[in-house]
């Protein structure tokens, strides 16, 4: 069953005493999460992209006085038929300005689509992976917040491979994501002298991965990835764990890994796994600080990197709006391009033509029982890829927008 929630954001966003803006229908924005509140992926969006939207908008209000920000949310399956009329009921509807996370590929290239023409609707991508959203699928009114298939792939096959680990077998989620993410990350391997000895599909949500495994380890090939996430990734580890392939000398690599992911493990099984992220909420004080006002609304939890997200564009999203004193499409997205993005969650970064936003990404190894020192004490930093060098070239991705 479809389940829509509405909030208003705080009180203090409906500011009475405040300059109307003509170009702001009502004096009103609505922020629109679309996101899986009830299924496998609900722990990594959910409930806590929604209190990130709700944050975002109250930290903005400020900036939009006589403005009210609505946030609101649509339960959603890991359908793109059904992803498709959500959205396109809102962008009829001509109420709705911002969709917001979308933690499916299928689903979100079938939103992208929808708000593709929209006049006064964008789409801020943060739960979505595949690298084809700025690619070939890019929207005028699409910008891709959080991570993609080529930037999560890059940044761990890069560092492999500068460690000598050539030779490399996927077990990859036969769906868009994870085909976009062994392609990636495949062709990455291969520029800089790699090797893909092998590869199996696994259908999704598979409980019992012991033939994808014992193929892996056969294949002899020095880093099993896995390029898969949610249940799926977590079964991968724990069965890879309980067959010793972490103690015979074979890397693993999780392509795709969330805080949450791990915190389910245990840090027992998980332990010595690479994963690549560009939010971590223990980087720095200001990600601290952020993370300490989320884990407020959330009974203590800290945010995974696609529910950094949400906050980070949604609050890009009205700054622009200010900057713009607009909710017209091409308007704000003018405004999200030429504006610096910048807050306590990603730091600083920027909205390129195709949609895609640059940031730094890092590599982080999963710590073991001993090194952690707290149940949320879970990743050490490996290495910072900088912005510049994080996600696919401009020029590569053949979006139609860039010529």
């Amino acid at each position: 069953m479809l389940k829509t929630f509405a909030f208003l954001a705080a009180a203090t966003l409906a500011v009475a005493a405040g300059p109307a803006r003509a170009d702001i229908p009502g004096n009103k924005i609505t922020i629109a999460v679309l996101t899986d509140l009830s299924g496998s992926n609900a722990v990594l969006s959910g409930q806590g992209s929604i209190a990130a939207a709700r944050l975002a908008a109250e930290e903005a209000a400020s900036m939009l006085p006589g403005v009210t920000i609505e946030v609101i949310s649509s339960d959603m399956p890991p359908k793109a038929d059904v992803a498709s009329t959500i959205a396109r009921a809102w962008v009829a509807g001509g109420a709705v300005n911002v969709i917001a996370d979308v933690p499916f590929s299928s689903a979100g290239l079938a939103v992208n689509d929808v708000v593709r023409n929209a006049p006064h609707t964008i789409y801020i991508a943060s739960g979505t992976g595949t690298s084809d959203l700025t690619g070939p699928s890019c929207s005028p009114n699409t910008v891709h917040w959080t991570y993609d298939t080529y930037a999560i792939s890059q940044v761990v096959a890069r560092a492999l491979l500068g460690q000598e680990q050539k030779s490399w077998f996927f077990i990859t989620a036969d769906y868009a994501f994870g085909l976009a993410l062994e392609r990636d990350a495949t062709q990455v391997i291969k520029t800089l002298g790699g090797s893909v000895v092998g590869s199996v599909k696994n259908p999704p949500f598979n409980a019992d991965f012991s033939s994808y495994l014992l193929t892996a380890q056969s294949s002899k090939a020095q880093v099993i990835a896995f390029a898969n996430a949610s249940v799926d990734l977590i079964n991968l580890v724990k069965q890879s764990h309980e067959f010793g392939l972490d103690r015979r000398g074979q890397r693993l690599a999780a392509l795709l890994t969330f805080i949450t992911d791990v915190r389910s493990l245990g840090l027992e099984a998980s332990q010595g796994l690479y994963l690549a992220s560009p939010f971590y909420w223990d980087m720095n004080d200001r990600t601290r600080a952020f993370s300490e006002r989320y884990a407020a609304r959330m009974g203590g939890a800290k945010p995974t990197m696609i529910q950094a997200g949400v906050y980070s564009g949604v609050l890009h999203y009205l700054k622009s709006v200010r900057q713009s004193n607009s909710v017209d499409a091409p308007a704000v997205m003018a405004a999200m391009r030429s504006l610096p993005a910048e807050d306590d969650a990603f730091g600083r970064g920027s909205v390129r033509l195709d949609g895609r936003v640059i940031h730094d990404f890092h590599l982080f190894q999963v710590k073991t029982p001993a090194e952690s020192k707290g149940p949320w004490d879970l990743y050490k930093l490996v290495t910072t890829v900088p912005a510049a060098n994080a996600f696919r070239p401009l020029s590569e991705g053949g979006c139609p927008l860039v010529h």
